[in-house]
């Protein structure tokens, strides 16, 4: 089988409803926690699939947070390599930084489901595979679109939702992994963030079990198009690099 490797920050924001779509198109998925695991194994790089996933920290957090200098050096190098990368909320953010572009704070907390507004670029994406689906939305900051990248998506709330290098590298600001059958896990490990916020866990969970079906419908066609339209081996698709 092919390997897929997914940096998780905390333990209930996985891969979610992907992992099924990853098997069907023959990928065996690994966990790496970079809070505690080193992060110079080789078979990071060697992954067919690299997936760095989201958190409750900021991309450019490492002075508080030292897993993070390691972590970017492990997003860099895979960029470098121009092997697939797939970047969720805090993922994505690295995956910017590690081009050079600034991530800083949206100023609100975008927090909920809603629908995303395509580009014409990301109409043209795989993107197109959500339409107007209600998507999840758990973050406070934004990163800048990298150089070489394309913007693929917005809200009203943050103008950069998405982006891809190339066929092999896409970045999510939103959560297009979540399972609302699994949503609980997130609205206690975040109680503190949407007291905060002055959200009603209530309302989030009340939306997933609108939403979340479609969801995992729409989040199965985007990343089983993504992965069909992969470029395999190093030097396909992104190898150009920028550092910050």
């Amino acid at each position: 089988m092919k390997t897929a490797i997914a940096l998780r920050h905390i333990h209930f924001e996985d891969v979610g409803t992907l992992d099924t779509v990853m098997l069907e198109h023959g990928y065996e998925l690994r966990y790496i926690d970079p809070t505690l695991e080193k992060l110079d194994d080789p078979a990071l790089q060697r992954a067919d699939l690299l997936i760095v996933l989201g958190g409750p920290i900021g991309a450019c957090d490492e002075q508080v947070y030292p897993f993070l200098e390691p972590e970017l050096a492990v997003v860099r190098q895979r960029l470098e390599t121009g092997r697939p990368l797939l970047g969720i909320c805090l993922g994505a953010q690295l995956i910017a930084r590690a081009r050079g572009a600034k991530v800083y704070p949206l100023g609100i907390k975008e927090i909920g489901f809603s629908p995303l507004a395509l580009t014409p670029a990301g109409e043209d994406s795989v993107l197109a595979g959500l339409g107007d689906t209600e998507v999840l939305h758990w973050h406070g900051d934004q990163f800048d679109i990298p150089d070489g990248a394309v913007r693929l998506a917005s809200t009203p709330a943050g103008a950069n939702q998405a982006f891809s290098i190339g066929p092999n590298v896409l970045g999510l600001q939103f959560h297009l992994e979540a399972d609302a059958r699994t949503l609980e896990r997130w609205l206690v490990g975040h109680a503190s963030e949407l007291g905060q916020a002055g959200i009603d866990p209530r309302a989030l969970r009340a939306d997933a079990a609108r939403f979340g079906e479609r969801l995992a419908g729409a989040a199965r066609r985007v990343i089983s198009d993504w992965l069909d339209n992969l470029e395999a081996g190093p030097g396909h698709g992104t190898a150009f690099f920028q550092h910050p």
